[in-house]
């Protein structure tokens, strides 16, 4: 159903109000506009008891009662967050033994998630016919709506299908980012190394409000005189919209398309006052979004952490716009294909890290204090222990590997808390 104008326009000063609330106070001028990762259900949070076997005096089977009566018992238990729990337990126990524990992790994911992001944000009771694949899905809400999801279980049957039924898929989008409290950045790229997850999609945009110098106009230029090639090579490029007309009244947007979503570096430039405030608008607000997804790259959770060093790694000129806007960054780019075999072991060996630093840190301080040198040699010689996403690379790629990953772990900073 098309939005009224005027929900358009509060919807639009709301977005973009937040934005430059971010801009201002957190000088955030590159802002995370959607996040997807992936999490294997062997690394995933474990339910609670409570989740999987549901007092009996709360479920169907046992009490022919209503939703609403069955709520409003749990509400009397003193426990009013267990509604949630309820209603969801009574579900799953719709569903086979080893399907109801992956709908059991996908909802404390989702809660997880949703904690992250702020108060704001809850997980929906109901689950859902799932997207991309997934058979089901649990919606992350703000203020009741839909910003985001957590995908379980596989459409699919086979090997591939079996594979992703192993996995947990997290899916937050432009309003679950937008309307996150503060630091919810730097949180989440924590959450997700904690479990070795994979960070499959994340868009950077950098926002111009009052517009950018030259106009829309100005892009095709750069493009034919090459200023927007990268390494030698001019990528493709799309135009969306009506470019070629004068007539303001019929302007429903323009978007200028840099790159293909399949070489997984996509950038759109586009008249986003336009897309929230409707084609009345005079708005100058113009938008550039850096889509980076996994076809190709192995994304570092970094990129969560430090935006904008990675909006400026794409290349010259997306350094060149962010100093534009009045930013400074220190340009990291995302390699692909010929570096990716090498970045795999670094992250592969970057999750064993930071798990261990965050995760056994302060009981392997307590076995390094206590245990005698003979003993700990003895459980550590073992080549066998080594982590089984490590044992197809060789131990002096791994050793090669932690010595940078530590080093660079422990010059950012990384290190020194989850010693504390």
């Amino acid at each position: 159903m098309t939005k009224h104008r005027n929900d358009l326009v509060l919807e639009g000063n709301e977005v973009k109000a937040r934005i430059h609330a971010e801009q201002i106070k957190h000088r955030g001028y590159v802002h995370t506009d959607w996040v997807r990762f992936t999490v294997h259900r062997r690394n995933a949070p474990l339910p609670s008891e409570e989740l999987l076997f549901p007092r009996p005096e709360f479920t169907s089977s046992h009490y022919h009662v209503s939703d609403h009566a069955r709520l409003s018992m749990c509400m009397d238990d003193g426990k009013p967050e267990r509604r949630h729990e309820v209603r969801l337990a009574n579900a799953l126990r719709e569903m086979s033994d080893s399907d109801q524990m992956a709908g059991a992790q996908a909802f404390e994911m989702a809660k997880d998630v949703a904690s992250i992001l702020g108060a704001d944000f809850t997980v929906d009771l109901e689950v859902r016919k799932g997207k991309d694949f997934y058979r089901h899905r649990l919606d992350i809400l703000r203020k009741g709506h839909p910003v985001g999801w957590v995908g379980f279980l596989s459409t699919s049957a086979g090997s591939k299908g079996d594979a992703q039924s192993q996995t947990l898929h997290v899916n937050l989008e432009g309003m679950a980012c937008t309307f996150a409290q503060a630091g919810w950045r730097d949180t989440l790229a924590d959450y997700i190394d904690q479990h070795r997850g994979l960070l499959t999609r994340i868009d950077l945009a950098v926002d111009f409000f009052d517009g950018i110098a030259g106009g829309m106009e100005r892009f095709r230029d750069e493009y034919k005189s090459g200023l927007m090639d990268h390494l030698g090579q001019r990528p493709g490029h799309r135009l969306d919209g009506t470019w070629d007309c004068d007539d303001v009244a019929i302007n429903k947007g323009r978007s200028f398309y840099l790159g293909n979503r399949a070489s997984g570096k996509l950038t759109n430039i586009y008249e986003k006052g336009l897309q929230l405030y409707g084609p009345e608008s005079s708005s100058q607000w113009t938008r550039f979004e850096l889509r980076y997804g996994n076809q190709k790259r192995l994304l570092p959770t970094d990129m969560l952490r430090r935006p904008a060093d990675f909006f400026a790694g794409a290349s010259d000129w997306h350094a060149a716009i962010l100093r534009e806007h009045g930013a400074q960054a220190l340009p990291e780019s995302v390699p692909c294909e010929a570096r990716l075999p090498i970045q795999t072991i670094e992250a592969e060996v970057e999750r064993s890290a930071r798990w261990f630093i965050r995760t056994a840190g302060a009981s392997a301080c307590l076995a390094f204090k206590y245990l005698d040198p003979q003993t700990m040699l003895s459980m550590l010689e073992d080549e066998s222990r080594i982590p089984g996403r490590l044992r197809k690379f060789s131990m002096a790629e791994i050793k090669a590997a932690y010595l940078h990953v530590f080093k660079r772990i422990s010059s950012k900073g990384r290190a020194e808390p989850a010693f504390a």
